[in-house]
């Protein structure tokens, strides 16, 4: 019996020894085999959009599975060596929503949402919570309330006393709907504004005003408590048609010479664009070597992965140090803020400027 057994063992082992072999050569075989279609992906022409009829009403019609938008300026990251990844739609959803932000006297509440479907919200707020909505203008993104100073549930909600001593100066609160700096976002704030008598227009908002304390405190209460409010209403949302006139423009712009990138134009502050840039590079993964934000420049490692990893025996020792390869700076033009790429001096590898520009702008935008 244990003749026989150790027999059927070295039959068995015989047979199969060979197979690791054979699958290695299987393997590497197998890759010749796979049809290379990166060139027709990249040649792949663009297909007609889909129109709606004249009666149909464009608020009720939505995506059920997007198709994220590629302009020319972002076809330039499309090279025949490789076919890109597809589009990464859960960068559309923000990690969290109803998220409070705050940057250099500023606060906002960003949202994953479109100003049209945020408007009506927005206003049933300002209603239910005593302010009231004395004017507004959808093609501005603003709701102005009424004197808060003679409704007792506003004078809660904005930590006005009961019983003040002397003569208290007279408020009013305006939020503001805008479109956010990422893409499908919208960024709403609250401003308190002290008035001499009931206001008969629409006040201006102005932005560049530097606020109190007070003021930010006041805006992070409301903004705290509309963000619970929107949470609660998320099944029951509508659509203002009005708000539609909103300006939509983006905030963050790819400009390309040739299909190639060459800078990014963000029309926002310098301290936002800043602040926005430094996310994107965190959240791609490029690593900073160095910055400055009074010279407005990042220095960091864009040189391709395989240069940036030990390779093989990665297990034997942890990867290189980042190096100084490419500078991404900051600069002001016009009134934008414009962020180039350039290849750094003492770096001699292969020009990326134009790929690490697209890399940003997606993140950014």
């Amino acid at each position: 019996m244990a003749f026989t057994f150790r027999t059927e063992s070295k039959k068995s082992v015989s047979f199969i020894r060979p197979l690791p072999g054979l699958m290695l050569v299987l393997a590497i075989t197998g890759c010749s085999v796979i049809d290379d279609r990166s060139e027709r992906y990249v040649d792949e022409p663009e297909g007609k959009p889909l129109k709606l009829p004249e009666t149909a009403d464009e608020g009720k019609f939505s995506q059920v599975m997007p198709i994220r938008e590629i302009s020319s300026a972002d076809s330039g990251r499309m090279y025949r060596d490789s076919i890109p990844n597809p589009p990464d739609m859960t960068s559309d959803i923000l990690d969290e929503n109803y998220v409070v932000e705050e940057l250099d006297g500023q606060v906002w509440l960003l949202v994953n949402d479109v100003p049209g479907r945020l408007w009506p919200a927005v206003t049933a707020y300002m209603n239910e919570n005593g302010l009231g909505v004395a004017y507004d203008s959808p093609q501005l993104g603003l709701i102005q309330s009424e004197l808060v100073n003679f409704s007792k549930q506003a004078r809660e909600l904005l930590n006005l006393p009961d019983n003040p001593e002397g003569e208290e100066a007279r408020l009013v609160v305006q939020a503001r709907i805008a479109p956010g700096v990422r893409r499908k976002t919208s960024e709403i704030q609250f401003r308190t504004f002290e008035v001499d008598s009931d206001p008969d227009e629409l006040l201006a908002w102005g932005s560049g005003e530097e606020r109190s304390a007070e003021q930010l405190d006041t805006s992070k209460r409301l903004l705290d408590d509309l963000a619970g409010h929107l949470r609660n209403r998320e099944d029951s949302k509508s659509y203002s048609r009005a708000a539609l006139g909103m300006v939509s423009e983006p905030l963050v712009r790819l400009v390309s010479d040739n299909e190639i990138p060459r800078q990014i134009e963000m029309s926002l502050d310098y301290g936002r664009a800043w602040a926005e840039v430094s996310r994107a590079l965190d959240e791609a993964g490029v690593p900073v070597v160095d910055l400055n934000r009074d010279e407005g420049y990042f220095f960091v490692d864009f040189r391709p992965e395989s240069e940036r990893e030990s390779g093989w025996f990665s297990w034997f020792s942890s990867d290189p140090e980042p190096e100084h390869t490419f500078d991404v700076q900051l600069g002001e033009d016009d009134g934008n803020i414009v962020v180039t790429v350039e290849r750094a001096d003492d770096y001699d590898g292969e020009d990326r400027s134009p790929e690490l520009l697209s890399e940003l702008f997606e993140y950014l935008y």
